[in-house]
Parts: C-alpha cells; structure tokens; sequence
C-alpha cells in the first residue's frame, strides 16, 4: 500500500511534466516542418534540375523583378549559386534532405512524446548551427539571420530550461522520498 509521501512525490513530477508539455509540442512543430520544408525544397528542386531549367536565367528575372541591381555584389554572388545549381547531383540532394528530415521527424515525435533522448538532441542540434548562425550574422547581418539565430537560441534555452527542471524535480523527489528501510 503506498503511503501519502509517495503520492504527493508523485504529483508534482507529472505536473511539472505538464506544464511542459505545449512548449514542446510548438518546438516539436517547429521541428516537423524544418522536415517537411527540407523535402519539399529538396523535390522542387529535383525537379527543376530535371527538367533542364535554366537557374542562371531564373535568378535574373528574379532580380529583375524586385528591382535589384545585377552589378551589385550580392547579386553577382546570387548568380553564380544559380549557375551551379544546375551541376548538383540530384542523388545528393535527395539523400542529404532526406536525412536531415529524418532527424528533424525523430525529434519531433520525441518532443512530442516529451521523450529525454529528444530533449538533448534538441539542444545538441541547435547548439551545432549556432556558430554556423553567427557566422551568418557577422559575414552578412540581415533581418533574417537576426530571425534564425534568435529563435535558435530561444529553443535551445527553453529546452535546457525544461531538461534543468526535469533534472531538478527528479532530485527533489528522490530526497523527499522515504528511504526503503523506513
């Protein structure tokens, strides 16, 4: 028969699981799409390298249509990635969004789930990009390198902000729990 210690002990870890649990649900969201969006670049892509488009002549009418000069650096850099996107092997495409997919997919279900393994991942994965980001940032600041890195670095820290609490409540109940000899 469980005494009234063990219940109460009990209660504020699956509250505090909880309360947790929208928080993970949108970052696991969040992660679902980053996947979705990755093979979905990843197929339209494909297709326009099979379908012999013309990358180069693309972008020109893309700068051209936002009014953009195509002297400019950025512009003449925005071109040349073009150029080269008609040389990439679509097996690599399809391979490297595929598994980045795969990831993106286990860590939401995991978060969704509110699984440990996906809460470290979580924060592992994100700490990868952030010099990567701020390498961004510093090469070229923009609005949306200012976006990304923000709200990596929001995710990160509200899921080792979750992982600290878990970890916490963990060691509050094993020092409020009666030692089995009592």
């Amino acid at each position: 028969m469980l005494d009234s210690g063990t219940i109460t002990a009990a209660r504020p870890r699956s509250a505090r699981r909880h309360s947790h649990r929208a928080g993970l649900r949108t970052v696991a969201f969040l992660e679902a799409l980053k996947g979705v969006l990755a093979l979905l670049a990843a197929y339209l892509l494909t297709s326009m390298i099979r379908h012999d488009v013309d990358f180069e002549g693309a972008a020109e009418n893309v700068l051209f249509f936002l009014h953009i000069d195509p002297d400019r650096h950025m512009s003449q850099e925005f071109l040349n990635m073009a150029d080269k996107l008609s040389d990439v092997n679509v097996v690599w495409i399809l391979v490297i969004a595929t598994a980045y997919a795969v990831v993106r997919f286990a860590e939401g279900y995991g978060l969704w789930r509110q699984r440990v393994w996906a809460e470290w991942l979580a924060i592992i994965s994100g700490c990868i990009y952030l010099p990567i980001e701020i390498y961004k940032l510093v090469q070229r600041p923009n609005g949306s390198h200012w976006a990304i890195l923000f709200i990596n670095i929001l995710v990160v820290l509200y899921i080792g902000w979750v992982r600290w609490d878990e970890i916490k409540s963990a060691s509050q109940q094993q020092v409020s729990a009666p030692s089995p000899a009592d």
